[in-house]
């Protein structure tokens, strides 16, 4: 069964941080260099010191980026700039945002989760990783003993009984921390240490699989980096940060993450239409974000966009009669297989370009962007060869994948807003 557990969570001082907005930052994964010095500068006391600290060139075993991160840690600790909450708590979080201009609010709740082997009634992954992610978290990790930022997960709760309750107790009261970041979402954190509410949120989901919908290197290395503790006798160490969301929740939107193809030699695009007719119809439409995204909202069978430069796209329609089943030579459910990222990966990525496990792990040939304008600007630059633009992939085919034991290909599925690093800090260990 999946185990929810309160922490005591470490978060900023108050007293002495003016404004959370300086302090806290998006995900590591989706820090550019540029951003990491622009966080650097924003504040002294950015959390971009502990989650993405910076590399030099004199970096050695003995101080390197990760040594840097756990010094600092601790400093800042010793400092009271970061506090340790007294009581076992849970984090009702709430993020008010805008998307194609309809406001949203998103409410979940951020705790501990035993770390298990993936497994039905436990935790189901829906993504593949690769090594290299996995390393960097994991050396992080053991340095500093602390999560500080959470992933992300989702649960089943059509009646909303956890939402509700959490909704109820917070309500009328200021919450702890309010943070608005530079896409203008708000994101509010209030202290939930009520007993009886902590107890309704175990019983309730002690019977619950719990779907990752971001966070699967993080998750796979708090897995591994647990089991070592364990074995090597230290207790509470097996556990991870995550904030969790209803699956009903109305503000629960995911958005394309979309390729960018690179290193191809002699790469001809006629030459990869003429050989994806087979399976697909193809339309010549202008290469707009807004034409795109219309198209593609279009399209009852899995459909993408190719750009290859000069202003004109091709959109691609998987052909009525095919059946997706038959398409694939690996063994996944049916869900898997229907996949748009499926199919682009099947028939277009290793049939015609020859990027396959080993060229998609090494980074050489794959890129990935949210933003379909910077697609499209990365090919004209000359950066890349080729974007694919994609649909967004629907939250009950994540949990449909997860649930019959498959991964989907990696950067299926973008959950809008990111959640913030920098909130609540989860110490491992036991003291």
């Amino acid at each position: 069964m999946a185990e929810v557990l309160p922490i005591k969570g470490i978060r900023y001082n108050n007293k002495l941080i003016e404004s959370f907005n300086d302090v806290v930052t998006p995900p590591y994964d989706v820090i550019s260099p540029s951003a990491q010095q622009l966080l650097y500068d924003k504040h002294p006391y950015n959390i971009i010191r502990l989650e993405l600290s910076k590399s030099y060139p004199a970096d050695s075993k003995a101080d390197n980026r990760y040594t840097r991160a756990a010094d600092t840690f601790n400093n800042w600790q010793e400092k009271g700039i970061l506090m340790q909450d007294p009581l076992p708590s849970v984090y009702m979080y709430q993020q008010e945002f805008i998307s194609n201009s309809n406001t949203y609010f998103r409410t979940g709740f951020i705790c501990g989760l035993k770390c298990d082997e993936y497994g039905p009634g436990k935790v189901l992954p829906h993504e593949e990783t690769f090594p290299k992610a996995k390393k960097d978290r994991k050396l992080l990790l053991e340095m500093c003993n602390a999560n500080f930022s959470p992933i992300f997960g989702l649960y089943d709760d059509p009646e909303k009984i956890i939402q509700n309750r959490l909704t109820a107790f917070c309500t009328n009261r200021s919450a702890d921390h309010t943070v608005t970041d530079e896409n203008q979402t708000v994101h509010r954190v209030w202290v939930v240490n009520d007993n009886n509410i902590i107890s309704l949120i175990q019983n309730h989901l002690s019977n619950k699989t719990i779907y990752i919908a971001d966070g699967h290197h993080r998750y796979e290395t708090a897995v591994a980096y647990g089991k070592e503790m364990t074995a090597a006798g230290k207790q509470d160490y097996d556990r991870v940060l995550i904030t969790l969301v209803n699956l009903h929740d109305e503000g629960l939107i995911v958005l394309p993450t979309h390729r960018m193809i690179k290193n191809i030699p002699l790469f001809d695009l006629e030459k990869l239409l003429t050989s994806a007719e087979q399976y697909f119809d193809t339309k010549q439409i202008s290469a707009t974000k807004e034409t795109i995204s219309n198209e593609l909202a279009l399209a009852s069978n899995p459909s993408f966009v190719l750009y290859s430069g000069n202003k004109q796209a091709v959109a691609l329609t998987l052909k009525p009669h095919l059946d997706p089943e038959k398409l694939h030579e690996v063994a996944k459910c049916t869900e898997w297989k229907k996949l748009d990222v499926s199919l682009l990966q099947t028939l277009i990525l290793e049939k015609q370009l020859s990027i396959g496990a080993n060229e998609r792990a090494s980074g050489e040939y794959l890129a990935f962007t949210r933003d379909a304008d910077e697609a499209i600007s990365q090919v004209d630059a000359g950066n890349y060869q080729l974007s694919i633009l994609m649909r967004p992939t629907k939250v009950e085919q994540v949990t449909a994948v997860a649930t019959a034991g498959d991964k989907m290909p990696q950067k299926s599925t973008y959950f809008y807003p990111k959640l913030l690093t920098g909130l609540v800090i989860n110490p491992l260990g036991t003291k």
